[in-house]
């Protein structure tokens, strides 16, 4: 059974239970596929007849819609009975109905270390000035809305807004329509439906300030002289500084961020017209299938990974037509000396407020353990440094819940300082619960072991450290890793970019944040930039051309790590095709390209309307392979297209995955003047040995032996059940 696309809601006479009889409702979500009608109003009048037959009135069907959406697909979000929603499945024009469910929010150095430098000689423009910064690319951030007021959305020198541009500005609580300007051109919030906005502003500003340090990472103008508490000075910048930005608030203080509402931004940022969408919301095996009618318009969109690593099999968003960004280190730190009583000093890193307290006199060190809430009360921390030192605990307890509490109660009990032993995590933003209050500095096992030692010890200031001393970049440990639960067809994430540690803009000062929704802006920018340079190209084709010319080494030509338990050499499933790499994309030389059209029938296996999913992830010509049933031999096939000199010839370079043999056909491609841009190959994988394994990982690299290197990353998994990934 096909996708019925082209269909719009037709009247359903149907007779169901009234609401009462029925119990309470709650909000579901009515898919009915692609709208057939140009006229959006007539989509969303069908929807309301279609809830008069529900409901037998039509005030009781006006009150139970929420959302309707018509621009990108025809559907509805509606309060419906379980007995309600069951028997709507049952009709032959619904395709599905889902319950709503919520996400989570995926939580100025940055540019420089990608290489996007602002200022270059007009003889020698780089990416940022061949794609003119940006300049009336239209980006959509959907998050929890904007700080209109932050320098970082000045619109100083904005010529018109784009006439292309259909949205509007939405007013609300402490939001008016001169918070937007030329550079904010529109601004739109979605509270129907949630019941907890107390908290929260009822308009597109931005009460928690994610929203905000996203839109000023993506586009943020340049601000100087930017630090926090004296760190990590300079200017501030987003990556494309001069794109103009479309706001959707959809998430909100104690309400999370709902499907519901995040549908019908999708579908309204379709109608406004946007070039990129950046959304740096999920939870773990959460998808968002819908966002293909918005790629099937042109739009490219960028997904963070997820937060939930280093564990395997936690990303979300990983669905092939988006981009799906994990999180890594950029190269600056931030060393903290530790000055012990025997006058040895040792390193820990810390933020530059909660050593703004400290004294010059060495303090009394105390042994707080695990410093749960019993080791704190045995102890007297008043007016004392506690260590916080329990390897032996970590495994029962991450630092990212340790840690908070360790300081909640060293502060309770009037400490004066704290250390706290941990493995790596990426989250310095943890210290901030320190701020002012005392110096809080974080430390490995091996430093705490030294420091127990000594009966005291004293904190000096946080200083900051960039470039080539720094390990970079390093995968971050919370960020999600793959393979996908639902797709294992489908190598994710496809690459990672700068996500610990960003400073960027909260409300009207800049603070640091961590996340991979910091890594997601990062690629939303370099994608505007791409669609600045290149106005023709496919959002496959933007994709491609940042996953191939991705880095798998550092500045000094090391493999790329990756944090976690154990630190360790970053595979596929850590960084996808690796560490983006903007000045490469702008001229990939080749790009895997795909109509959006062709994802239909992956797209109907998603909906439950086709089986055989596993083939049909299969056989999209992804810039990436991962093949996680090889029993004896499969063969994959791929089409790459030139867009880079028209005389060119390239040779295929495989790096095999241990225990798999890999043949490419043919393993040498060449592209004349008026002869095929696009060219169809083979890599067949033959298993060496019968064993139910784990993944193996390698590469296909095609190489002009010039100026292009086109890589893809590998991902094979040797079987002899199937559905049966490891014996152990």
């Amino acid at each position: 059974m096909g996708l019925r696309t082209g269909f719009c809601c037709a009247l359903l006479l149907v007779t169901l239970l009234p609401l009462s009889a029925n119990g309470s409702s709650k909000l579901y979500i009515v898919y009915m596929g692609d709208k057939k009608h140009d006229d959006p109003s007539m989509v969303t009048s069908s929807h309301h007849d279609l809830l008069t037959s529900l409901h037998g009135s039509k005030d009781e069907a006006l009150k139970s819609i929420v959302y309707s959406y018509k621009h990108g697909f025809s559907g509805f979000a509606a309060m419906l009975t379980e007995s309600q929603a069951e028997a709507l499945a049952k009709f032959p024009d619904v395709v599905s109905v889902k319950p709503n469910t919520f996400h989570k929010l995926h939580t100025t150095r940055s540019w420089d270390f990608l290489g996007l430098e602002y200022n270059q000689p007009p003889q020698q423009p780089g990416f940022l000035q061949k794609a003119k910064y940006g300049e009336d690319v239209i980006i959509g951030v959907i998050d929890s809305g904007i700080w209109p007021e932050s320098r970082s959305f000045d619109d100083n020198g904005y010529g018109p807004v784009p006439a292309r541009w259909k949205g509007k500005c939405q007013t609300g609580q402490d939001f008016n329509t001169t918070s937007c300007n030329r550079k904010i051109i529109g601004a739109r919030w979605y509270g129907r439906g949630i019941k907890v906005l107390k908290s929260d502003y009822k308009s597109p500003r931005d009460q928690s300030g994610h929203g905000t340090h996203v839109a000023s990472t993506i586009a943020g103008v340049e601000v100087q002289g930017v630090s926090y508490g004296g760190l990590g000075t300079g200017m501030a910048r987003g990556g494309a500084p001069h794109a103009r930005l479309g706001i959707y608030k959809v998430c909100w203080l104690g309400a999370s961020c709902p499907d519901a509402a995040i549908l019908a931004a999708i579908d309204d940022a379709i109608h406004d017209g946007v070039d990129v969408l950046s959304i740096s919301i999920g939870g773990a095996g959460l998808e968002f299938y819908f966002t293909l009618h918005a790629v099937q318009r042109g739009i490219s969109i960028v997904f963070a990974a997820g937060n939930d690593g280093p564990v395997p099999q936690t990303l979300s968003n990983s669905v092939p037509w988006v981009t799906t960004v994990a999180a890594s280190t950029i190269d600056r730190a931030f060393p903290t000396l530790i000055s012990l009583g025997n006058k040895e000093k040792l390193v820990g890193q810390s933020l530059p407020n909660n050593t703004s307290v400290i004294s010059n006199d060495f303090k009394d060190l105390v042994d707080g353990g695990s410093c749960d809430a019993e080791s704190v009360a045995s102890i007297n921390v008043t007016g004392k440094i506690i260590l916080c030192y329990a390897p032996a605990d970590a495994k029962d307890m991450p630092p990212t819940e340790a840690l908070p509490k360790a300081i909640k109660l060293a502060i309770k009990a009037r400490a004066n300082g704290l250390i706290f032993a941990q493995y790596t995590i990426n989250l310095l933003e943890i210290l901030g619960l320190c701020d002012g209050i005392m110096p809080c500095v974080v430390v490995d096992f091996e430093i705490a072991q030294r420091i127990s030692s000594s009966p005291v010890m004293k904190v000096l200031p946080t200083a900051t450290v960039v470039g080539n001393g720094v390990l970079s970049p390093r995968v971050a440990s919370f960020s999600s890793r793959g393979p996908s639960t639902l797709f294992p067809g489908i190598l994710k994430p496809d690459v990672t970019a700068p996500g610990v540690s960003i400073l960027a803009a909260q409300r009207g000062s800049y603070v640091f944040m961590s996340g991979t929704s910091m890594a997601c802006p990062h690629v939303s920018a370099v994608t505007a930039l791409l669609k600045s340079v290149h106005p023709d190209w496919s959002p496959a084709m933007i994709k491609s051309a940042i996953v191939t010319t991705a880095s798998v080494t550092d500045r000094f030509g090391m493999p790329v790590q990756a944090d976690g338990v154990p630190r360790k050499l970053a595979d596929p499933f850590d960084f996808g095709g690796g560490h983006m790499n903007p000045d490469k994309a702008v001229d990939p030389g080749l790009v895997y390209d795909m109509d959006g059209m062709e994802y239909n029938d992956l797209f109907n296996c998603f909906m439950g309307l086709l089986n055989d999913c596993e083939s049909y992830q299969l056989a999209l010509n992804l810039p990436s392979i991962a093949v996680p049933n090889l029993k004896n031999q499969v063969t994959v096939w791929r089409t790459i297209t030139n867009v880079g000199p028209v005389e060119a010839t390239y040779q295929a370079d495989v790096e095999a995955p241990a225990g798999v043999d890999v043949s490419v056909e043919p393993s040498v491609i060449s592209f004349t003047a008026g002869g095929e841009k696009s060219v169809a190959f083979k890599i067949t994988f033959t298993a060496k040995q019968r064993v139910q394994g784990g993944y193996t990982f390698g590469s296909l690299t095609w190489s002009d032996q010039s100026a292009h290197s086109v890589r893809i990353p590998i991902a094979v998994r040797t079987v002899i059940e199937d559905f049966v990934a490891d014996t152990s």
